[in-house]
Parts: structure tokens; C-alpha cells; sequence
């Protein structure tokens, strides 16, 4: 069934609706139709059909999750109270804590509901549905810690001391296996969004190239309006169903889930403005794309001015409150490490000792924030004298621009190899976060070198320390090119939240742990 799935959606992508005439909606239909099967995610031409069967499906699994996680942590922490096991005073009576809980589940229940958190349109994106769960979360710790204040009531402080951390990590785990589910069902070509783009063939073009060749974005383009329309035309394989002017009736017949309009002078404020009339009766989303790549929604605000919307860009900005936390998680986050990988950090020292010549720790410069140099710190993975190999391999190089990888460096150990697979070598920069050199997550750590061959964009990484891990780390790390890697570091330097570092932090440890990308 997969199968006949994906194989469908690769022919609607193709734009295969049009040998037979029909649309790529209709077409789709046909197929399953006659391969007498039915199923949930092929459009159906009724407006929103195939988006209400999944996402209702999921929104109800998220919700049985959630109540799971909320009501087994809650009934976790009144156990404990109710035991004796912990008490921050008030009565301990199994029906007063019972009692509470219901109270404080309720209220967590509601306040999930009330932050939408399982709102379809942030499903599978994983950043901003994890933010939203944190917010309500956050929002219930302060409404239980004012009531408690307020009146005096010291029964809620045990419960919600325990069940919030254990029921957050719950929640988050759920969500995150869900999204896990949704991506392997996209990749298949399923649970995803029919769009009609609007614009010129060059704008719907970026959109096609960006959606049709991202199983993650969850959106398929399917067909496309453009300004003077010829019979049988297409846009990168999909067809082109009619003008600018008669999308909204197009996307109605067609049954599309989505209008995407690319703003151009082809497309004004009043046709969008008609268009969104053309669609207020259905349940068909109309989205606006904007020229604004690598900026984060944070940075981002409309307001109106004399009836026009103005999108606001924050500049980015590296110093002040914000780094005055990030400082602090850095020192936290490595003093807790250390501790806790203090067995670790022993064992791999006298493994790298007994390996061969050479000293346990290996140094070596690197640039740091504002162009700063300081002394790296690693485990030695190589030969005594690599660096000095460096200039004889250098036409073996496989790394992009000017850094240098090799897949199967013969001057890397065999325990050298090890460490490097499952980044265990970089340990030691845990010292350089504490002394203020890095930090947990930033940019990647250049050598001299590389920071002498860096272009404009490239320089941006020197606003800010470079981290132990960053979004090179778990975007492929060496299999990355040149041109990748930066656009995630500055994308990173632009676009830093404490809510992002945190994410990048949980994704690094997946990423060591299945080796993705290292050598």
C-alpha cells in the first residue's frame, strides 16, 4: 500500500494529470480508483478532505498522548506526597493530594488546548510545537505559584514540583515520536498538503523546487496560476491550470488544500485580497510567501501602517540579556557534563595514552568570537606530527571550500576512529566553554586557515563563540559542503534563541549516537 502511495504522489508531482486531461487531483482519484484501493491522504476533490484524515487522526493520538503523559506524572507525584516520601507542607491526605491533581491536570489539560498546541499547522514542524508545550507548561507553573502564594494553599508545591519537569520530558518525547511517524509517512508521500502556487513561472518554480523536493515540508505543489496562462504549459513538470485571476475558483474545483501566492506585480493587494474572499466559505488555507530566507519567525513582525501590512525584521544581536543567559547555560550545562561524563573522561584517557605516541590532550588553534584565537582542546585521534602530513594530502582532501576531510585518513588511529565516530574526541572543549572561549552551541570552530579564505557571509560566524556542537553538527556534519555549512552557521548567529539551543543540544546526542556524518 505504501508503495502504490508513493508511487501515485511521484506521479502527481510530475504533473501526470495532464495526459488524460484532467487535473492532478482528478487523476490522483482515477488512479486509486481503479486500483481499487482507498486511501487516506489521495485528495478526494471535496475542500480539505485528505487534510482533515490525517490531521484528525494524528490531533486525536497527540491528545491521547498528552493525557497520558499529564495524568501518569501527575498520579507519579501524588504517590509521592501522598507517602510522605515529599513534603512541602500542607496535608498529605490521599483525597486532599487526589484532589489537587485532578485540579492541576485539568488546568494543564486546558492550558495545552488553550496554547494550540496541536494546532495542524505547526504538526510535524517540531521547533514551534515544542515551544508552545513549553509555554504552557511555563504558564501553569505560574498560575499554580501565584494561587499557592495568594491563599496560602501549600498542597500544590509537591505535585507540581514533580509532575511538571517528568510530565514536560513526557510531553516532548510523545510529540517528538510523533513527528518521527509524520516524517516517515511523508517520505512515503503520504500525510501531506495539496497546494496550487500563485504567481510568475519563476516564483512558482522556487516553490516547487522547495516543496516537491522536501518530503519534510509536508506541501506537494500539484498546480500552479501564472499570469497569461498557455494550454499545456508547465512549471518544473507541474501544470499549469489558469490565470492569475481565476485561482480562487480553480483551487475550488480542484479541491486544493492550499494557496501559496508569491507577491509579485502580477498578484496584488486587491486580487489577494479577492481571493481570499474567493476562499473565506472553505477550509482552504491561503499563505504568502515573502523573499525573506534564512529569518526566524521571532525576528519577524506585521503591523499595519495607513492599510498596509509591514513585515519588521529585527536586526540580530549579540550581546545583552539574551547572552547574558546563553553565558549561563554554558557554564551550567558544561559543569554538569563534566561531572557526569567524569568516568567517561578518564577511561578514554588511558585508552588514547596507551594507544601510541603522543600526548593524551591534542591543542591547536583556532578563531574564536571577534577573531580571537585560542587553544582548542581534543583527544589525540592521530599520529604524532599529523598536522605537519597536512600540506602532503592536501590534493585528497573531500572536505568543501577550504577545509580539509579525508573519509579514511591514514594518519587517524584505530581508537582515533572511534572517538571521532561518535564525536567522544571533542570532550575537552567542555574546559574551553567554562574558560569563555566556546560555547555548548554556536558555529563550527575555524582554523586560522580557513578564516583568512572566508568571504562575507562566512565572516558572520565571528560574531559569536563557537560551540562544542551547532547546526553543522546535526545538519551532516563533514558530509556538509562549503556553502551549507555557512548558510547554517550564520542562519544559527542571526537566528539564536535559549529555546534553539536546547533543541540543537537534544538532536547533537541523536546524531553522535548513529555517527551520522563523522570521520
Amino acid at each position: 500500500m505504501s508503495g502504490l502511495v508513493s508511487d501515485l504522489v511521484s506521479d502527481v508531482r510530475r504533473g501526470l494529470g495532464a495526459r488524460t486531461g484532467r487535473s492532478p487531483l482528478s487523476e490522483a482519484r482515477a488512479v486509486v480508483e481503479e486500483a481499487g484501493a482507498v486511501v487516506e491522504d489521495v485528495a478526494t476533490g471535496l475542500l480539505g478532505a485528505r487534510t482533515v484524515a490525517w490531521t484528525t487522526t494524528l490531533r486525536r493520538r497527540l491528545t491521547l498522548t498528552d493525557t497520558l503523559a499529564v495524568l501518569g506524572s501527575v498520579v507519579v507525584a501524588v504517590l509521592l506526597t501522598t507517602t510522605g516520601v515529599l513534603h512541602l507542607g500542607g496535608s498529605t491526605t490521599p483525597v486532599v493530594q487526589v484532589g489537587v491533581g485532578a485540579g492541576v491536570a485539568a488546568a494543564w489539560l486546558l492550558g495545552l488546548a488553550v496554547c494550540r498546541t496541536r494546532d495542524r499547522r505547526l504538526m510535524g514542524e517540531g521547533p514551534r510545537e515544542y515551544q508552545r508545550v513549553f509555554e504552557a507548561t511555563w504558564w501553569l507553573f505560574a498560575a499554580v505559584a501565584v494561587f499557592s502564594y495568594v491563599f496560602g494553599i501549600a498542597e500544590p508545591r509537591g505535585i507540581v514540583l514533580v509532575a511538571l519537569p517528568l510530565g514536560l520530558v513526557w510531553l516532548l518525547v510523545g510529540r517528538y515520536a510523533w513527528r518521527q511517524w509524520l516524517h516517515r509517512r511523508r517520505a512515503e508521500g503520504v500525510c501531506t498538503r495539496t497546494v496550487l502556487a500563485v504567481g510568475h513561472a519563476e516564483q512558482v518554480a522556487r516553490l516547487v523546487g522547495e516543496f516537491n523536493g522536501n518530503d519534510r515540508s509536508g506541501y506537494v505543489v500539484v498546480g500552479a496560476c501564472v499570469p497569461g496562462a498557455v494550454e499545456g504549459q508547465r512549471v518544473r513538470g507541474v501544470p499549469v491550470l489558469g490565470d492569475v485571476a481565476a485561482a480562487g475558483a480553480i483551487a475550488l474545483r480542484e479541491g486544493a488544500e492550499c494557496v501559496a501566492v508569491s507577491g509579485s506585480d502580477a498578484v496584488t493587494a486587491d486580487a489577494v485580497r479577492r481571493l481570499g474572499w474567493d476562499l473565506e466559505r472553505s477550509s482552504i488555507d491561503l499563505m504568502l510567501t515573502t523573499e525573506l530566507t534564512d529569518v526566524a519567525g521571532p525576528r519577524l513582525t506585521i503591523t499595519p501602517a495607513q492599510g498596509v501590512s509591514l513585515v519588521h525584521v529585527d536586526a540580530p544581536r549579540f550581546s545583552g540579556p539574551k547572552y547574558a543567559v546563553k553565558t549561563a547555560l554554558d557554564v551550567v550545562g558544561a559543569l554538569v557534563a563534566l561531572l557526569l561524563l567524569l568516568p567517561v573522561l578518564l577511561a578514554v584517557t588511558v585508552v588514547v595514552a596507551c594507544s601510541g605516541r603522543g600526548g593524551v590532550i591534542f591543542r591547536q588553534e583556532r578563531v574564536g568570537r571577534n577573531g580571537e584565537t585560542f587553544s582548542m582542546l581534543k583527544f589525540r585521534t592521530m599520529r604524532s606530527g599529523a598536522e605537519f602530513e597536512v600540506a602532503d594530502l592536501a590534493d585528497l582532501s573531500e572536505g568543501a571550500g577550504p577545509l580539509f576531510k579525508m573519509r579514511e585518513d591514514p594518519r587517524v588511529t584505530r581508537v582515533g576512529r572511534f572517538l571521532r565516530r561518535y564525536s567522544i574526541d571533542e570532550l575537552p572543549q567542555l574546559v574551553n566553554v567554562l574558560r569563555g572561549e566556546m560555547s555548548l552551541v554556536g558555529p563550527r570552530p575555524p582554523l586560522p586557515s580557513e578564516v583568512t579564505a572566508y568571504g562575507v557571509a562566512a565572516q558572520r560566524r565571528l560574531l559569536v563563540k563557537p560551540g562544542l556542537t551547532g547546526l553543522w553538527q546535526v545538519g551532516g556534519r563533514s558530509d556538509l559542503s562549503w556553502d551549507e555549512s555557512v548558510r547554517l552557521d550564520v542562519y544559527y548567529v542571526e537566528n539564536w534563541t535559549p529555546f534553539v539551543d536546547l533543541l540543537l543540544i537534544a538532536k547533537t546526542a541523536r546524531a553522535i549516537v548513529v555517527g551520522e556524518g563523522a570521520y
